[in-house]
């Protein structure tokens, strides 16, 4: 019997763990890949507290190191549920079922891709799907970003600030960013955009990103057209189907939290990607974790 198991060891879940090993709770950290999450796919980070630019990969294997000398149990599973006991949880994975007092899920999300050629190959060399993160690195360059809704258009909007220029394409021939964004998009004299299209390749060079190639979609018309960088903004998904029948999801499937991070389930929390919420960083899904170590402590005091 665990004191909490904490799904998922990218930045959310490692905090954590961190704050649920000192105060002295018995804790697992269960992961299906390696500890870091969507750290590991970004080559700088230049926004977390404390380091001027650090390797997404170095971040992780840093807040990872403490974690073993706590006696934080690393557990290697995909969950496939999660059973609500009461007064305990169970954990199920596709080889073992672990039991705990608590639980905390911290599984992340995944940004949905074009499945495009190109798109894997230049993914980090000019291909990003964060604007607050990757932006900097493209400064004076003429950047493309793809998708129609808030995030596509808000993130263009900040891109102008290091762009000689932003290009949106969307699929239709108007954008589905509420009203607001729309006007201050419209209004930006960086901003401009194709209408209809889809983008079918990207393009490169042996270092990165040169161009792509669109394909309008009610004339088959295919152009192209130089880029020094794609900004990929078609939809995010929650990990989160396994815990599809505890009833804790909206309808697009985020985990709904109060502030203390308590799902509508006692003894079950969510942070960081996963959860319900407007901006998804390393430095929130660190608050998010921090707050759950110590909430997990005080509900197991308090039922003990």
């Amino acid at each position: 019997m665990y004191d909490t198991i904490i799904i998922g060891a990218g930045p959310a879940g490692m905090t954590a763990a961190l704050y649920a090993a000192r105060s002295n709770l018995k804790v697992a950290l269960l992961e299906a890949g390696i500890p870091g999450g969507q750290m590991n796919n970004t080559a700088d980070v230049e926004n977390y507290p404390g380091y001027a630019l650090i390797s997404g990969p170095e971040l992780a294997e840093k807040m990872f190191e403490p974690l073993e000398n706590l006696g934080v149990e690393h557990i290697f599973g995909h969950v496939q549920r999660i059973e609500d006991q009461g007064d305990s949880k169970k954990v199920i994975t596709e080889d073992e079922v672990y039991e705990s007092k608590t639980v905390i899920i911290a599984t992340g999300a995944f940004h949905r891709q074009l499945n495009v050629p190109g798109e894997a190959e230049f993914n980090s060399r000019g291909v990003s799907y964060c604007a607050v993160c990757d932006g900097a690195f493209f400064r004076d360059e003429d950047l493309l970003v793809v998708g129609g809704g808030d995030s596509a258009v808000e993130e263009a909007i900040f891109l102008t600030q290091f762009a000689k220029s932003v290009t949106i394409v969307h699929r239709r021939d108007q954008l589905r960013a509420q009203k607001v964004l729309q006007d201050r998009a419209f209004a930006n004299e960086k901003i401009s955009f194709v209408w209809d299209s889809v983008v079918e390749a990207i393009h490169g060079d042996d270092r990165k990103v040169t161009g792509v190639t669109f394909k309008n979609i009610k004339t088959g018309e295919t152009s192209q057209a130089d880029f020094g960088g794609i900004f990929i903004y078609v939809g995010l998904d929650p990990v989160s189907e396994f815990v599809a029948d505890l009833g804790i999801r909206d309808e697009s499937g985020w985990i709904v939290t109060d502030d203390h991070m308590k799902t509508s389930v006692a003894g079950i929390y969510a942070i960081g990607d996963v959860r319900q919420k407007d901006l998804r960083q390393i430095t929130t899904a660190v608050g998010d974790g921090a707050i759950a170590g110590q909430e997990a402590y005080k509900y197991i005091t308090e039922h003990e």
